[in-house]
């Protein structure tokens, strides 16, 4: 590859996304597979795109209440996460929440699960969010709910 060849290369299209890790009282994270688009069938924790003038809260709380029609409670950054797909370079923000109404309803996702710290390699995570696993652990195993 020529000098001309990098420079005239075109960046990936850059999106910022807020997750949220949803622990609940039995030390288990709550986590979505994703029913639509490229990376249909894959596992993640769900969560959203920042829209215009919202802050990454505000975000997360609009983005849970569409997918999941559920209410939570957002608290501390977990980890940032940074990650190049094929087609976009991905920055997702990912706060640790819990759920202050009672029922989860999947409106954009095929399926759900609430996984212990044993069960957290038994679902195909999608890469970005592979990278959050030794968070995960460290999150249902150390941390006092």
């Amino acid at each position: 590859m020529t000098t001309s060849e990098i420079q005239s290369a075109p960046a990936l299209k850059r999106i910022e996304v807020v997750a949220a890790v949803i622990l609940d009282a039995q030390r288990r994270l709550f986590a979505t597979q994703r029913g639509y688009g490229a990376q249909k069938d894959g596992w993640e924790i769900p969560g959203g795109k920042i829209e215009a003038g919202e802050t990454p809260q505000q975000a997360l709380v609009r983005e849970i209440k569409e997918e999941l029609d559920a209410d939570i409670a957002v608290g501390e950054l977990m980890a940032t996460v940074e990650h190049d797909y094929p087609a976009f370079h991905l920055t997702m923000h990912c706060y640790v929440c819990r759920l202050t109404s009672a029922d989860l309803t999947l409106k954009e996702h095929e399926a759900a699960r609430w996984l212990t710290v044993d069960e957290l390699d038994d679902v195909d995570w999608l890469p970005a969010d592979r990278r959050l696993i030794s968070h995960f652990r460290r999150l249902l195993t150390d941390k006092p709910l």
